[in-house]
C-alpha cells in the first residue's frame, strides 16, 4: 500500500539531478560506489548521501562485499513496477547527460576496482 509519505520521499529522490543520474547509471547492472563516484565526479560523502536518499525511497538497494559497497536497482519498489520504472529511464535516457554518462560509464565498467578504489583514497 502507498501513502503520501512514500510518495513524497520517492519525490524527493527523484528531484535532484545527481540522483537521476545515479539512479540511471544502475539500469545496466551493480555498480560499487567507487565507480559511482568516479561517474559523478563528486566527494563520497556526498555520493553517499545521495544514495542514502534513493535507498530510503525504495529505488535502490545496497551489498558489501568485503571493502566494496555495490548499488543496484531495488527488486522491489517503483523499480519492480514495469510500467513506472521502465519508461521513466527511457524518458532519461533521452538526455544529454545520462548518454554522455553512459559513455563514460563503459570506460569505468572495464577500470580495475581495486585501482580505482585506491586512487579514490588518496584523493
Amino acid at each position: 500500500m502507498t501513502n503520501l509519505h512514500s510518495i513524497a520521499r520517492l519525490g524527493l529522490a527523484l528531484s535532484d539531478p545527481t540522483r537521476l543520474r545515479l539512479f540511471a547509471a544502475l539500469r545496466d547492472g551493480e555498480l560499487c560506489v567507487c565507480q559511482l563516484i568516479e561517474l559523478a565526479d563528486l566527494a563520497p560523502s556526498t555520493v553517499s548521501k545521495h544514495l542514502s536518499i534513493l535507498r530510503d525511497a525504495g529505488l535502490v538497494d545496497s551489498r558489501k562485499d568485503g571493502r566494496w559497497v555495490h548499488y543496484r536497482l531495488a527488486k522491489k519498489g517503483i523499480t519492480d513496477v514495469e510500467n513506472v520504472a521502465k519508461p521513466f529511464l527511457q524518458t532519461l535516457e533521452k538526455s544529454v547527460e545520462i548518454r554522455a554518462d553512459a559513455r563514460k560509464l563503459r570506460t569505468i565498467r572495464r577500470a580495475d576496482l581495486e585501482v580505482l578504489c585506491r586512487q579514490q583514497r588518496k584523493n
